[in-house]
């Protein structure tokens, strides 16, 4: 019988799949059909995840790494496109905010600023930078990049993060307008808070909080995020580019 997901015979590559967000688009891809290279820099969540999509019968390309390393980036992608092929679809998952030195900007260290600009922004560019021309040539590719409500709402906090994922909404839009003759959609979705394992590690008055400031009431799971990039990645979204989709449970309007 000939499989009729909609995403067989596709590529889709996922960055910071080891768990929450990245993990869930990564297992949709796959029951959606598609061969998925995951990449991350926890080997043991990494094996979980390939697991869990060769579970719908599909390869799954488990890649360790630290995407902050250009080395790294540029290897793990040559090996993708010689044992899986050309990307149909790339996923930027990869973010962090300051966690343990979460601060007001006034206390904010410049190693801290650089680290969280690092992961949360140039991960993205240098990831992107390795299927562009490709798409290019093929004339098709669907590229999504997480960023967050954080972008918008501008949390106490958040300055470095914030900056980062605006940039991602910068770097989405103007990639979409270089990239839209040649037939490659280029979108960002911007999560609120998330049921992830980061989240889950906050002190719970914290927690609560977050979950006040929703008017739906609770926060986001994985997968309601990952519904939002199967849907970008689709031929549904063909007339959609350079656009962010909100998905944080009216937290955020925009």
């Amino acid at each position: 019988m000939t499989d009729q997901r909609q995403f067989t015979g596709k590529i889709a590559v996922v960055t910071g799949a080891g768990n929450g967000i990245g993990r869930a688009a990564a297992i949709a891809y796959a029951q959606e059909g598609a061969d998925v290279a995951i990449l991350d820099r926890e080997a043991e969540a990494l094996a979980e995840t390939a697991e869990l999509v060769r579970a719908h019968k599909v390869k799954a390309l488990p890649l360790v790494g630290d995407m902050m390393d250009q080395e790294v980036v540029t290897d793990s992608f040559a090996r993708i496109k010689r044992e899986l092929g050309p990307v149909d679809i790339l996923l930027n998952n990869i973010g962090q905010t300051a966690r343990e030195n979460y601060s007001e900007f006034w206390q904010a260290k410049p190693e801290t600023l650089q680290f969280v600009v690092g992961v949360s922004l140039m991960t993205t560019l240098t990831c992107t930078r390795q299927v562009v021309e490709d798409m290019r040539e093929r004339r098709s590719g669907k590229i999504v990049s997480i960023s967050s409500d954080s972008a918008m709402n501008g949390d106490i906090g958040t300055v470095d993060y914030a900056s980062a994922k605006a940039g991602v909404l910068g770097f989405t839009r103007a990639l979409a307008r270089e990239l839209g003759p040649f037939k490659v959609n280029v979108n960002a979705v911007c999560p609120g808070p998330t049921n992830t394992r980061a989240m889950q590690r906050i002190p719970k008055d914290a927690y609560e909080r977050a979950r006040n400031m929703i008017p739906l009431g609770e926060l986001s799971e994985p997968e309601d995020i990952a519904n939002a990039v199967i849907f970008l990645s689709s031929e549904k979204s063909r007339f959609i580019t350079g656009q962010t989709l909100m998905v944080n449970g009216g937290r955020v309007f925009y």
